[in-house]
């Protein structure tokens, strides 16, 4: 990633990809300007923050005018190094895992699951959504062998953080943890937990305290 995000806030950081995605929509329906509130109305993010989010990089719009499209998406597909395609690999071929490897990140062209691993003796060396399957032994050497960085885990809990121990020795440097375990890395590798469990019952509590606006 440019050396720009790295200075910003995290919460920023993460809004970043809603922003392009919406852009790159706004690109092929041929429009070419945009407010921050046509913003906030799409990703539902208010317009001060959005404000707030692009004025890290300068002066990207002008007052009166908004927000030229292709110039805020050449800015943001270099930002977030769209340019450049990220080889992934993913770790559990379940029913989780499998639905990645069909769907596969098809409309973000600049990621891609290029090998996962199973121990599943049916599953190992076949293909699935073209993604080949290789055994949990092959994963530092096939890590290592593919220059691959990030990995999608998706293996049930026990086995979590030994698999991610041979991981950390491929020197991978980020994790998509879909397990409910609370992985232990070095300070060299950043984690997201994805806790689909916990995401739904934050959902539920908030429907319940919360109720949304009528």
């Amino acid at each position: 990633m440019a050396n720009e995000p790295m200075k910003i806030p995290q919460a920023t950081a993460k809004r970043l990809p809603l922003y392009y995605r919406f852009l790159k929509n706004l690109h092929s329906s041929g429009k070419q300007r945009v407010s921050s509130a046509e913003l906030s109305e799409a990703v539902k993010v208010d317009s001060a923050t959005i404000r707030r989010d692009f004025s890290y990089f300068g002066a990207l719009g002008k007052k009166g005018y908004g927000y030229n499209v292709n110039y805020l998406l050449s800015f943001f597909r270099k930002t977030l190094d769209q340019d450049e395609l990220t080889k992934v690999a993913l770790v559990g071929v379940g029913n989780l895992g499998t639905a990645f490897l069909n769907y596969n990140f098809l409309k973000n062209n600049n990621t891609k699951i290029e090998v996962a691993f199973d121990v599943d003796e049916n599953k190992v060396g076949t293909k699935i959504g073209d993604v080949p399957v290789y055994h949990m032994d092959d994963l530092v050497k096939v890590i290592e062998e593919n220059d691959i960085q990030v990995v999608i885990l998706t293996v049930p809990a026990p086995p979590a953080q030994a698999i991610t121990d041979r991981m950390v020795k491929a020197n991978i440097k980020g994790i998509l943890n879909f397990t409910p375990a609370r992985l232990t890395v070095p300070s060299s590798i950043r984690i997201h937990h994805i806790d689909l469990a916990v995401e739904l019952q934050s959902l539920v509590y908030f429907l319940k305290n919360y109720p949304a606006e009528t």
